[in-house]
């Protein structure tokens, strides 16, 4: 009786363990399906210009500006970006340079990188109320956080100089006074370099095609450096009733663990309240062309007070390029978002090749005249008298750029 019983419960089993856990597969796979990006049939980002243009130097300028934050120390790295931007864009384009440090200038960096820029260098200095913890930080406490969290490794998390850079990029920089003047910046960092000719102006068609913020390099984040940073972002977002938009569920990797279990997962870093997971995907801010009105207005800033007062800028480290990309996520139509293909970059690291356009290098232009010589032209380049061996697009893996281009990219196949 007892076998025939016990018979009975094994051909059952299967079939009812798949009657109990389907309901629980199919709401994990509508959870998932429920953030999938929507794409679009046509792309919706494609370069400005795919080969030189003659530079348009007597046409209109926007009201913009060029910034870089820099040490005195920085000197020489400094001076080799201003170098680089001033011969591959900035001669015929006489954009204003702006230097800030939280230091007094020395004498010699001014002269010589004020030399550099062609004297269209500026040089403030960052008010330390803006340089500093704010009034509702315990100092000891975050400063022994400091210690703790450069021993745990993540880069430059040991620095309390970083932490203050960090919560000024990612707030205080838009409400500096010396600034309110200009609209639009291209943010600059020392040791960079510009690889090809950028013979239009940037700022000028970001404003033509209504964009608001322009990138080169996406890339993850250092989980380590900002646990608690996504639940507190997303936290803001539905607590304010911000609406979802196709870039935030590209930023997004849904669990597949179903309800209500999922919830269980939002102990772990980097996930909202529901378990579902920020990918760490984010634009990588030292370069950056951005419209200020955006980072200037409420909802940006209501959303910075909000981190600020979280404390996560000096007990964590939370950077202002993770910061940046989650706000542009919430708040910018994808459409307004665009990736900078055709800019050759290096920074530390890390470099972006366009590779030089079949046919398109003006070798006859007496503007151009300058910057040569050029590589080889390949199949699909799209860039502009560019230095760097275009048979090599990055060094970087691509998942985050191909991510965070869904938004505007047309699907190529099925399985892409």
């Amino acid at each position: 009786m007892i076998r025939r019983f016990s018979r009975l419960a094994r051909r059952l089993s299967l079939p009812l363990l798949l009657a109990i856990a389907s309901p629980f597969i199919l709401e994990a796979l509508i959870h998932v399906w429920g953030y999938g990006v929507p794409r679009p049939s046509a792309d919706l980002d494609a370069p400005f210009y795919a080969t030189c243009q003659e530079p348009a130097v007597s046409a209109e300028r926007e009201n913009a500006v060029f910034v870089m934050l820099a040490r005195n120390k920085e000197r020489h790295k400094a001076k080799q970006t201003i170098e680089s931007i001033e011969r591959q864009f900035n001669q015929w384009f006489n954009y204003p340079i702006m230097f800030l440090n939280d230091e007094p200038w020395d004498e010699k960096f001014i002269t010589e990188l004020n030399e550099t820029a062609g004297g269209k260098g500026i040089f403030e200095v960052v008010p330390k109320s803006q340089w500093t913890f704010p009034d509702w930080i315990d100092q000891e406490s975050a400063k022994e956080s400091i210690k703790l969290q450069g021993k745990g490794g993540a880069p430059h998390a040991g620095q309390e100089g970083y932490h203050h850079m960090c919560r000024f990029y990612s707030g205080k920089f838009y409400q500096l006074d010396i600034l309110q003047k200009y609209k639009w910046y291209w943010r600059l960092e020392p040791d960079v370099d510009y690889t090809c000719a950028i013979t239009y102006d940037p700022f000028v068609e970001m404003a033509k095609r209504g964009k608001v913020y322009g990138y080169t390099v996406a890339l993850w984040e250092v989980g380590k450096s900002c646990p608690g940073l996504f639940q507190a972002t997303s936290h803001w977002k539905e607590s304010t009733g911000v609406s979802t938009t196709s870039l935030w569920r590209a930023m997004i990797e849904p669990s597949y663990m179903p309800f209500p279990f999922r919830r269980l997962l939002s102990w772990i870093p980097h996930r909202d309240a529901y378990g579902d997971a920020w990918s760490l995907c984010h634009y990588w801010s030292n370069f950056e062309i951005a419209d200020m009105d955006f980072f200037r207005s409420k909802a940006y800033q209501d959303y910075f007070e909000h981190l600020d007062k979280q404390g996560g800028f000096y007990y964590e480290r939370w950077g202002d390029a993770a910061v940046h990309s989650l706000a542009i996520a919430m708040l910018a139509d994808p459409q307004k978002v665009h990736h900078f293909s055709d800019i050759g970059y290096r920074h530390a690291k890390l470099f972006e090749c366009p590779g030089n356009a079949p046919g398109g290098q003006l070798s006859s232009s007496s503007l151009l005249a300058g910057n040569k010589p050029w590589t080889a032209e390949v199949p699909g380049g799209i860039g502009c008298r560019c230095e760097c061996d275009g048979t090599e697009r990055r060094n970087y893996g691509s998942y985050c750029l191909d991510r965070l281009k869904q938004p505007t990219t047309a699907k190529k196949g099925w399985f892409s």
